[in-house]
């Protein structure tokens, strides 16, 4: 039996970034390879070193950066060579023709002057002698093999045009388009609803096996890893801290911080609104950089805690009674936002779309309400429509028997303060020209909340302290955090001015699975502490069943099944539920198994095909 030649071979890889701090090490002598056909997934947090080693390999990082090592690239062109020390001229023959890079972000990572069809003909005219309309074909097909709707219409398509699914749809055929040997795709599917996400990591892993292409798959979503790796990598703070193959690194983890990150996500078989583990109960780092795995400890109640376990319940008990006696918190009733559709010079409106299209429900007091769906479902125009950052076109949203949707701006404004909003991008979402104390304390003032600046100030630091942020934070800028510690500031913030109802949009998408069960936890904990209510707006499934008490399913402006958790996940009736349950990776090994099978038939039968 031969033994495989690496398609590429990366050794002592070394990233350091020079700052004014001194120098900053991204990555750390990391050594790895990657076999033709195989799929290889690089996974841990922000911060640990996954899309600096992958840009590092690409040369694609700024003058700050210096990288050191060898990654050896069998190049079809140029014969065996090393990434790092290629002249730009080389890597351009290499770049996007063989080596395909999917980028985290798409809409940095597009143009926004040039239509989506421009940009990907380009990369074909460039490394591919045909014409324009040859060009065009080839771009056309890739659309419609990304599932990308209305492929001619696309393709004059500008960027801001498009949802931003649509633009990482994009972005996989723009990679795709030259048939690389190699492509790396930098958390792909972030964007992407399930159903979508599903349909392209069919489509990565179709065009892998019948190419025998090369993926190096970064993700922080181990659901995701689970279906679409052969071999793992782990990192950890600029390390490969464990490596093996998929079942072995699910099924029996050898590291605290891969125990971590498994144990983090709510997966469909997590309990209800439980706490979730985070990275700090299963490993502690000394100043050393030592890492000690903690051991699971056995709880023992004393007679303190029984006693405070059961007056909590009874507690809950007669909160959840008391909110059951009152009229509903917000009632939405027949509510639509139409958008024109217009044509001609003249503009002329020659129909709607229909983004939400006569939707009804009831949130009561204390009640935690998810709202799931694929992008374009209606999901954010309902909860923008429901505040007012959305005009409605028809219809009432009744807050506390007040509608909403006939207020005078003067009424709006005072009342605005009762329902917030916590958006999808915390980097966009805080003025990156205030401070995070000025960001908190704003919202304060202009309502008028406490008698003066030093109250407000007062309880901003409480705030900051209760998201798990602290005083010495609120003299910093929004770009000096983290994506997981902005979106807590932005929790902050929402807090800040005490609503009654807080709609979510989208607010852990982006997160690492330690961070977003940092955020899912402080949510239910402000849930029970201060008897909040939630519209939490997600296309996260496992995510919407650990965190609701009833779920509403939303399919093309319409709630199409509503229902509590249990019931809907275990007996859904609408064929578009069963249709995104279905298309959940639940990273269980019956599930990688089947996931090998196929790929083992699928390759079978390309090879017969061939024969």
């Amino acid at each position: 039996m031969s033994i495989p030649t690496p398609i590429l071979q990366v050794t002592d890889l070394e990233t350091t970034f020079s700052t004014r701090q001194g120098i900053v090490r991204a990555v750390g002598k990391v050594s790895f390879v990657v076999y033709a056909g195989e799929a290889v997934a690089i996974v841990g947090e922000s911060g640990s070193g996954k899309s600096v080693t992958a840009l590092s390999l690409m040369q694609l990082l700024d003058t700050s950066a210096q990288v050191n090592g060898r990654a050896e690239f069998q190049s079809e062109r140029l014969g065996a060579v090393d990434l790092l020390q290629l002249k730009e001229k080389h890597l351009q023959q290499i770049r996007g023709n063989e080596m395909g890079m999917i980028f985290q972000d798409p809409l940095s990572s597009l143009n926004p002057v040039y239509t989506c069809g421009q940009q990907v003909a380009e990369v074909l005219l460039w490394h591919r002698k045909i014409s324009k309309k040859e060009a065009k074909e080839r771009v056309l097909q890739l659309f419609e093999q990304a599932r990308l709707p209305q492929p001619e219409q696309i393709y004059d398509t500008y960027p801001h045009q498009i949802s931003g699914g649509q633009k990482q749809r994009v972005m996989i055929a723009m990679a795709m388009a030259c048939e690389p040997a190699i492509l790396i795709a930098d958390e792909p599917t972030t964007a992407l609803d399930v159903t979508v996400q599903a349909r392209m990591l069919s489509l990565i892993d179709e065009l892998r096996v019948k190419q025998n292409m090369a993926v190096l798959f970064i993700s922080h979503d181990l659901g995701v890893v689970a279906e679409v790796a052969d071999r793992v990598l782990v990192m950890y703070k600029g390390r490969i801290v464990e490596e093996g193959k998929v079942l072995d690194i699910f099924t029996n983890p050898q590291h605290p911080y891969t125990k971590s990150l498994l144990a983090c996500r709510p997966t469909l078989s997590t309990k209800p609104q439980v706490k979730l583990p985070t990275v700090a109960d299963f490993m502690e780092e000394n100043e050393q950089g030592l890492i000690r795995e903690k051991k699971p400890q056995v709880y023992e109640p004393s007679l303190v805690d029984v006693v405070n376990a059961y007056v909590g319940t009874v507690s809950g008990i007669k909160q959840q009674r008391d909110n059951s006696q009152k009229p509903p918190l917000l009632q939405v009733q027949d509510l639509q936002v139409y958008f024109p559709i217009k044509k001609g010079i003249f503009s002329r409106t020659i129909g709607h779309v229909k983004a939400v299209d006569s939707v009804s429900f009831e949130v009561k007091h204390g009640e935690t309400i998810a709202l799931v769906g694929e992008s374009g479902s209606g999901k954010t125009t309902l909860g923008r429509a429901i505040l007012r950052l959305m005009e409605p076109t028809a219809g009432s949203v009744l807050f506390e028997g007040n509608d909403i949707a006939r207020m005078n701006a003067e009424t709006l404004r005072r009342n605005r303060r009762h329902f917030q909003m916590i958006f999808q991008d915390p980097y966009t979402s805080l003025n990156p020209m205030h401070t995070v104390g000025e960001a908190i304390v704003e919202p304060m003032r202009v309502h008028k909340l406490y008698g003066s600046d030093k109250e407000r100030r007062g309880k901003m630091v409480e705030l900051l302290e209760k998201v798990g942020l602290n005083a010495g934070h609120a003299q910093r800028y929004p770009q000096a955090f983290s994506g997981g510690q902005r979106q807590r500031i932005a929790i902050a913030r929402a807090l800040a001015l005490q609503p009654k109802l807080l709609i979510c949009d989208e607010s852990v998408s982006a997160l690492d699975v330690s961070v977003q069960a940092q955020v899912l936890n402080l949510l239910n904990e402000l849930k029970r502490d201060f008897n909040m209510t939630f519209l939490f707006i997600t296309h996260d499934l496992a995510v919407a069943r650990h965190m609701a008490d009833r779920i509403l399913v939303m399919h093309e402006g319409r709630i199409v099944e509503q229902g509590i958790p249990a019931q809907l996940f275990q007996n859904p009736q609408h064929e578009y539920t069963r249709s995104l349950l279905q298309a959940i990776p639940s990273g269980e090994p019956e599930a990688i198994i089947a996931a090998q099978e196929k790929r083992s038939v699928l390759k079978s039968g390309i090879a017969q095909y061939q024969d």
